[in-house]
């Protein structure tokens, strides 16, 4: 039998309809629509679905929603504020502690709650911390490298600034049939 969760998730409260043994994983990406927490391995050893909960990191994959009622829920999509990134996910892209992309939202929300219960880590304590976090495309050291970047203040903050704007050109088949019988 379903019923109604208030939960709070980014400092706003979604009241949701759900059962009770639905997985926070799932009612935060299904039925809030916020995708940024990833499914990895649905058994809690991964990371990927980190988000923090009344102050402490948890698995989303092995939380139940009905148990983070009325407490604050914090994801990936919570971090960025007033059009600026997190000083992690400006890190996170300055230092290219980023692949393909599952894992990045739970490195960056442990990152987070690491830096929200010690500030200053030691090197020792950020690679403790972060082990609970598995990733199979950066080799963890562009990982590492910009979490420590925001602990020692190494951030430029100019990673976006310099981009240029692009705009895809994408043509179709048939521009390209055209090119070619004229040429």
């Amino acid at each position: 039998m379903k019923r109604q969760v208030a939960l709070l998730v980014n400092g706003e409260e979604y009241d949701v309809e759900i059962e009770p043994n639905r997985l926070l994983l799932h009612a935060l990406r299904e039925d809030i629509g916020l995708t940024g927490t990833k499914e990895g391995c649905s058994i809690g050893v991964c990371g990927a679905c980190s988000v923090i909960v009344d102050g402490r990191l948890v698995s989303s994959c092995l939380t139940l929603a009905v148990a983070c009622e009325r407490k604050p829920i914090t994801t990936i999509e919570g971090l960025a504020a007033d059009g600026k990134l997190h000083p992690l996910q400006q890190a996170f892209l300055e230092y290219g502690g980023l692949q393909c992309g599952i894992c990045t939202p739970g490195q960056i929300i442990a990152a987070k709650a690491l830096l929200d219960e010690n500030p200053r880590p030691s090197e020792e304590e950020v690679r403790e911390w972060m082990s609970g976090n598995l990733c199979r495309c950066t080799g963890y050291y562009k990982i590492f490298e910009a979490v420590m970047a925001v602990v020692n203040n190494k951030i430029t903050g100019e990673y976006l600034a310099s981009r240029k704007r692009q705009e895809a050109k994408i043509q179709s088949l048939d521009v390209y049939k055209a090119e070619s019988k004229t040429t």
